[in-house]
């Protein structure tokens, strides 16, 4: 009987231990001996080697993906000795894939019987869909969000960029990789009220 592989995307926004779970995943599936592949867009920057690393302090090594790359192609050629592929394959930064190669993934699960597990952000500093998140909502067999708190208590919806001082930035590059020096996680409720004392203070959002 043929495999019947699927599609997970699991979307939170930063801090919410999205790479520490792809992590954990990771090592269970080391345990029980089952064979699986990490990847990563090399469109994240902040490490020099290819490993998927989480602000807790752990890593794993992974396969790069870059703008160019057909997954479909690359991934298909991911195989064993004995000419099997993984069962699993886990995709940290999700957000930053085309939605080609989200397309390239799905074709892999129904024609191979893989499970292919994305983690990602839903949406960038400006609550608008990245590319790759959009076509992982359209297709994905399994979405399941990755939920925080914000400080107020409510559940966070927005990746709000921030500048030096703590102002909330609504203007610029849609990629720009930074850690808790740029980025806060916050409800709709905070990101609202903050730019409307920011504009309150004269200090208009930039």
């Amino acid at each position: 009987m043929d495999r019947i592989g699927k599609l997970y995307f699991r979307y939170g926004t930063m801090g919410s231990a999205k790479t520490a779970m792809l992590l954990t995943t990771a090592y269970n599936f080391e345990e029980r001996g089952m064979a699986y592949r990490c990847m990563k867009p090399v469109i994240d920057t902040r490490d020099s080697k290819n490993v998927i690393r989480s602000r807790i302090g752990i890593e794993r090594e992974c396969s790069w993906i870059y703008p160019e790359s057909n997954l479909y192609d690359e991934m298909s050629e991911m195989r064993y000795p004995d000419g099997s592929l993984p069962d699993w394959f886990l995709i940290d930064e999700a957000q930053f894939l085309s939605a080609d190669q989200v397309d390239q993934l799905a074709k892999v699960v129904d024609d191979f019987g893989v499970n292919v597990v994305c983690y990602g952000l839903r949406t960038d500093f400006r609550t608008h869909l990245f590319e790759g998140s959009k076509r992982l909502l359209e297709i994905a067999d399994t979405i399941d969000e990755i939920k925080s708190t914000c400080s107020c208590g409510r559940k966070t919806i927005v990746n709000a960029r921030v500048n030096s001082l703590g102002e909330i930035i609504t203007e610029g590059e849609v990629v720009e990789i930074g850690g808790n020096d740029r980025y806060i996680a916050v409800c709709r409720n905070c990101w609202r009220n903050k730019r409307v004392e920011q504009s309150n203070k004269g200090r208009l959002p930039i």
